[in-house]
């Protein structure tokens, strides 16, 4: 999310490793490449330290992220090497692999080679569970989506090589979508130096198009759900010009102002329309460590406040965006891979037949966390964050889209991509139709780029208008209109600056994509970074037809 969000990824806690009181047998063993991705139980080397990943990670360095509940475990210093002045292998794939449902695939791995001896043999796993040790295997998969194939060679001298690349499955038959949900964010502070207000939801047609609105954002406190700017949220006055309804707010004793009571107002207009508040997002998600420590009174302070008879019947149920669960945000928490579950469980238990939902990072790492796949009964449905992948948070570049659909030759991190996230949640047990794919009406962007594809480097965050590196849609289909396209979404070259973002042409593929898949529809963050008469929200409901 912007303004209280700001990275997907998060950030882990750098720990210095004291120096290893036990040896390790480090033979065939490779250095650590910052470039490679490793999967939980792969070695890698580092400083004659060696180290097994505990999840899938990548330019993660070793040393510096093998703390608890981090990325690598220490296992010792290297005791032994691989032999004198063998060099390593080195693995080539024929792939990346693309096919339907049924189909054989020839992989092929001819193209690896061993400089100073041969390759002894071959190992391929294809993300499915099944295996093979034949140079040139044959594979089919028997459901969509998209897997992870991984290749390690082994030379006459027992060193190591692997390689990884993916295949794309599709069906000749996509699912069918129906009654699939179109759900915005309103942003709590978008009242103020936005002039954002739940008029414009009516004004702009989006409130005809969408069928959710989340409020963001409650804040948790002391183990509870807690009002996160009381002024912004039930005390504002709106005029008559100002109120979606026409009608001024009074200052009657018990009267009900601010976005609350234009929600009001916005539903007797809107009769369809449901509104969900959420709690947490980036800056108030470390509160929910101790909530999860008493879930049941956590549950019982949301369903009194989201209910409480000042507002009764504005709200159908609470949204919970916790960043993250078991992992690193802007702090790390460590309730365990069953916290997220249990808590999920105290709201549906409470909430009853209200609404109970998430929104959840979309790293691989980060899903694997947290048993989500465990809480998916609990929940009405996930809305992914398929944004935010890669941003001026890294000053240099390389410049990237922040919402690729797909992978793509050169993409900066594998596995950072709205596919691979969704295929990765779908494995954990969640159901398509329990799923949302996410869309982020702003682009982010960096400035000191030659480069109009993507790739180039860069001097720093382009100029924003609320923040450095990232603009609404708005502003950006006028300042720097898009120039290319790029795994289903769009960048842009104007000047010295370089920006991605989505359009109506790339919503367009993307709620596609969503039907293809059978999910339960698409969400945004957020209603501001659309234009006056609703462009983005309109492409979204149309595509989703």
């Amino acid at each position: 999310m912007i303004g209280l969000r700001h990275i997907l990824t998060g950030a882990a806690v750098a720990l210095t490793m004291s120096s290893s009181l036990f040896a390790a047998d480090c033979n065939g063993v490779a250095e650590w490449q910052p470039t490679t991705v490793y999967l939980g139980g792969d070695q890698a080397t580092q400083n004659n330290q060696l180290y097994t990943a505990a999840w899938w990670t990548q330019n993660q360095s070793p040393e510096t992220h093998s703390g608890p509940w981090q990325e690598w475990k220490h296992q010792g210093e290297c005791e032994g090497t691989n032999p004198p002045g063998n060099e390593p292998p080195t693995a080539i794939i024929n792939g990346p692999f693309s096919a339907k449902v049924g189909d054989t695939i020839a992989m092929n791995a001819t193209a690896s080679s061993d400089a100073d001896g041969f390759i002894e043999s071959y190992s391929w796993t294809f993300g499915d569970g099944a295996s093979s040790n034949e140079m040139n295997p044959a594979h089919q998969y028997n459901a969509e989506g998209t897997y992870d194939v991984t290749l390690e060679v082994t030379d006459d001298d027992g060193a190591k090589a692997v390689a990884k690349t993916t295949a794309t499955i599709s069906n000749d038959t996509p699912p069918p979508t129906t009654d699939a949900k179109v759900i915005g964010y309103f942003a709590e502070w978008g009242v103020y130096g936005r002039d954002y207000h739940v008029k414009d939801i009516a004004t702009s047609g989006s409130a005809d198009r969408l069928t959710h609105i989340l409020y963001a954002f409650g804040n948790v406190k002391n183990g509870k759900c807690t009002v996160g700017d009381s002024y912004a949220a039930y005390d504002k006055a709106y005029s008559a010009a100002d109120s979606v309804d026409g009608v001024a707010d009074t200052w009657d004793t018990g009267a009900l102002r601010g976005n609350i009571g234009q929600f009001k107002r916005l539903k007797e207009m809107y009769p369809h329309l449901k509104i969900i508040w959420s709690f947490g997002g980036w800056t108030w998600s470390g509160g929910f460590g101790e909530a999860a420590q008493n879930p049941d009174a956590f549950a019982e302070s949301c369903y009194q406040l989201i209910n409480d008879p000042r507002w009764a019947g504005v709200f159908d149920g609470i949204d919970i965006d916790w960043e993250y669960p078991n992992e690193c945000g802007l702090t790390c928490d460590n309730s365990g891979f069953d916290g997220y579950r249990n808590l999920m469980a105290a709201l549906r238990a409470r909430f009853g037949t209200q609404l109970v939902t998430s929104a959840i990072g979309a790293a691989e790492a980060k899903l694997r966390a947290a048993d989500y796949g465990g809480a998916a009964p609990y929940v009405d449905f996930y809305m992914l964050m398929t944004y935010d992948y890669f941003g001026a948070f890294n000053p240099q570049g390389p410049t990237a889209p922040h919402s690729p659909l797909y992978s793509y030759n050169g993409i900066p991190t594998d596995g950072f991509y709205s596919d691979k996230g969704i295929q990765v949640l779908k494995s954990l047990g969640v159901p398509s139709d329990k799923i949302l794919l996410g869309i982020g009406f702003y682009g982010r962007g960096w400035t000191g780029v030659t480069q109009s594809a993507p790739g180039g480097s860069a001097s720093g965050a382009a100029q924003g208008e609320y923040e450095a590196g990232i603009n609404d849609y708005k502003i950006l289909k006028q300042s720097c209109p898009a120039t290319g396209l790029i795994a289903g979404t769009a960048y842009a070259h104007c000047g010295n600056n370089w920006w991605s973002y989505d359009t109506p042409q790339t919503i367009q593929s993307k709620m596609d994509y969503v039907k293809q898949q059978g999910l339960d529809g698409a969400f945004f963050w957020e209603l501001s970074g659309d234009t006056a008469d609703g462009e983005l929200i309109r492409a979204i409901d149309n595509g989703l037809k």
